[in-house]
């Protein structure tokens, strides 16, 4: 009777990389667009043209940048835009930095990078005293580079490098409310104030209040194209909230659907469409780009004060703002970073996993950097509940 392959019967549901020690290649769906001469060569075989010693450590990181550098380290899946330059500048950057700043009389070959290259590195940045998190990103990026190369595992975690928690660890849960009423700020009228300045970044302001959505999404938003009947949003018949819903391409390409449930969002798109220009227009000015909407947006909160200096809040808080009241209305009580109150762990784990959903997040622990740690597993020493799924665990 012949082996059954398991494997193959139950295939796996998950979306990490699979990794592959035999080369850094990669499949053919998240494969980036190549050159020409690159044209049915593998990773392997493109890299080995670039002899060590004889290539440019320069031109081989580039190669490597233009392998690799759209693609996620773990999961299968592209990265942003944003992302992509951050980490082809940063890798630039750090090679130069090994002999500008670390004191090595040459650039090693990417292929050759060692461990003494990176707590070189790491003690430079305490030198420099750069935040914990931005130790943490570097060290991801090194990360990514490595497994580009075939080496799972090369960069080791911060404490390896002689960096002790307090120097390296971040927490992944508010620590303070970061929302406008908790800065005193008056949210109706600032909103109307802004509106009559500047109607297009009032507009997304109305959108951020009425939805929570992030800064970008609001600018980006199409108050015509972006609503649409709830037949058209492919949602289960029984999650159906509203018969209207908006459409938002959040991080990471991911789209979710938010109902138009209430007057207040009612009046938000309303008003966003009375800005409009045209049916397919965005919510920016449409004489600018993307980046001077931005731009503008950042501007305008610092015209009218909402700036961490002046009155300890930024646009950013308006979101926080929104999600710590869906706890609120889902639970009762206010959420820890406001005090808390009595929260059983199932409501408190389904309340997160609702504040997760409506800020687009897929990780229900991402509702920590919002709400706080969990109420309910405040006492020290206590652990949390087994998760659920992947990613729902949430912070202690």
């Amino acid at each position: 009777m012949p082996a059954i392959d398991h494997r193959a019967a139950h295939p796996s549901t998950s979306h990490r990389r699979r990794q592959e020690p035999s080369s850094p290649g990669r499949s053919t769906r998240y494969q980036p667009t190549r050159r020409q001469s690159w044209a049915g060569k593998s990773p392997k075989e493109i890299l080995a043209r670039y002899t060590p010693g004889k290539a440019s450590p320069e031109k081989v990181l580039e190669v490597l940048i233009e392998l690799f550098n759209t693609l996620h380290t773990s999961l299968e899946k592209t990265v942003s835009h944003k992302t992509r330059h951050e980490r082809a500048h940063f890798l630039r950057r750090f090679f130069r930095d090994l002999r500008l700043k670390a004191g090595f009389k040459t650039m090693p070959d990417p292929r050759n990078l060692g461990q003494k290259h990176i707590r070189a590195m790491v003690q430079v940045w305490k030198q420099d005293h750069l935040a914990p998190a931005t130790i943490q990103t570097y060290l991801s990026f090194l990360r990514g580079l490595g497994m580009w190369m075939g080496k799972h595992g090369f960069v080791r975690g911060p404490a390896y490098y002689g960096l002790v928690v307090d120097e390296y660890q971040r927490h992944e849960y508010a620590q303070r409310d970061k929302s406008w009423s908790a800065q005193g700020i008056d949210i109706d009228t600032l909103i109307n104030d802004v509106c009559a300045f500047d109607c297009h970044v009032g507009a997304s302001l109305r959108l951020i209040r009425a939805f929570g959505l992030r800064r970008k999404e609001a600018i980006q938003f199409r108050p015509y194209e972006h609503i649409v009947p709830f037949a058209e949003t492919d949602l289960p018949p029984d999650d159906k909230a509203a018969d209207r819903y908006v459409r938002i391409k959040g991080k990471g390409g991911r789209v979710r659907w938010l109902p138009v449930d209430s007057a207040a969002r009612t009046a938000a798109v309303v008003f966003a469409q009375d800005q409009a220009t045209s049916r397919d227009a965005h919510m920016g000015d449409p004489t600018r780009d993307l980046k001077r909407n931005l731009r503008r947006f950042d501007y305008v909160m610092e015209k009218f004060g909402i700036t961490l200096r002046e009155r300890g809040a930024t646009g950013h808080g308006l979101r926080h703002e929104v999600l710590m009241e869906a706890y609120t209305g889902l639970t009762g009580a206010m959420p820890p970073v406001r005090g808390g109150g009595s929260v059983s762990p199932e409501a408190d784990m389904e309340a997160r996993r609702s504040v997760s959903a409506l800020a687009g997040h897929a990780r229900i622990r991402a509702s920590c950097a919002y709400l706080g740690s969990s109420a309910v597993m405040r006492s020290k020493g206590r652990k949390a509940p087994p998760a659920q799924e992947p990613g729902d665990s949430v912070c202690a």
